[in-house]
């Protein structure tokens, strides 16, 4: 199994001038609330409380990443994210869900998007904790004579690599948001739309997987991580994952898959994931 790349590059022209490449990026910001938020009723107790110090460190980190569209997780609000993609360079979508942490996405200034209405079938309820999970966010990002559906997703975790037969745990609630999904892409399909799907899947998806294959019956679609080890959580398989599928899966740039290091290790850790980004060449009319 290969490790994917850690090496950073910038989009060959930018899209006002060019309109032939995205960068397309996921990161799950780990609790990334305020300093008010932080210390709210029901928000648990051993999540990173983040001083003015790690938010400027995590605008370094999002300086550096330069994407055009990033679909991101765990972010409280759009004032939050905000302070790491400043609105002076991107336009900033949350979901709606009345909970603590919402799917989130992040798109360069000059890109137009339209937003569709969240995937609340996603957000179930996990029982016996009563706690609701995360809708997806939906968005339309148009690309003159193209578009792009996107949809941002993060799931139940704690079903890495179950089989199906697994009924205990977080397993049925992972394989009811895996059969919301299949429902989702089924209308992509048969709208025959490019799309792409930026997350946390909380799965340690390959080509082999059966949620994969399930999703994969129904329109061909590339798993970016294929094949790939994270750098970024010691070698293991990715659980952060970019799906591409219809036209999109034939725009990918080969060999495009990067992962930002964010350190893991350290008394201080600023997110326990990294961001993971592709580049697609958008074949022009």
């Amino acid at each position: 199994m290969a490790v994917a790349g850690t090496g950073f590059f910038l989009a060959q022209a930018s899209w006002a001038a060019s309109a032939q490449t995205l960068r397309l990026s996921t990161w799950n910001m780990d609790w990334l609330l305020d300093e008010q938020a932080q210390n709210a009723p029901g928000v648990p107790t051993d999540i990173p409380h983040r001083n003015t110090q790690d938010f400027t460190k995590l605008a370094a980190y999002a300086t550096r990443l330069r994407p055009d569209l990033i679909g991101l997780q765990e972010v409280g609000n759009s004032a939050t994210l905000a302070r790491l993609f400043p609105r002076s360079e991107y336009q900033i979508f949350v979901s709606h869900d009345d909970i603590p942490q919402h799917t989130a996405l992040a798109a360069r200034q000059g890109l137009h998007i339209q937003r569709n209405p969240d995937v609340t079938a996603l957000a179930l309820e996990t029982r016996p904790e009563h706690h609701p999970l995360r809708s997806g966010l939906d968005i339309t990002l148009q690309l003159g004579s193209r578009d792009l559906r996107v949809l941002v997703v993060h799931f139940k975790t704690g079903c890495w690599d179950n089989p199906l037969s697994e009924i205990h745990h977080a397993c049925p609630v992972l394989f009811q948001q895996f059969q919301a999904l299949q429902n989702w892409i089924s209308d992509r399909a048969q709208n025959e739309e490019a799309f792409a799907i930026l997350g946390d899947f909380n799965r340690r998806l390959t080509r082999t997987d059966p949620l994969f294959t399930d999703l994969n019956h129904i329109t061909p679609l590339t798993l970016v991580t294929s094949g790939q080890a994270s750098p970024c959580q010691n070698g293991s398989f990715f659980i952060d994952h970019i799906l591409l599928g219809g036209a999109a899966a034939q725009w990918l740039q080969p060999d495009s898959l990067r992962v930002m290091i964010i350190p893991q290790n350290s008394a201080r850790t600023l997110s326990d994931h990294c961001p993971v980004s592709v580049t697609l060449r958008i074949p022009q009319p």
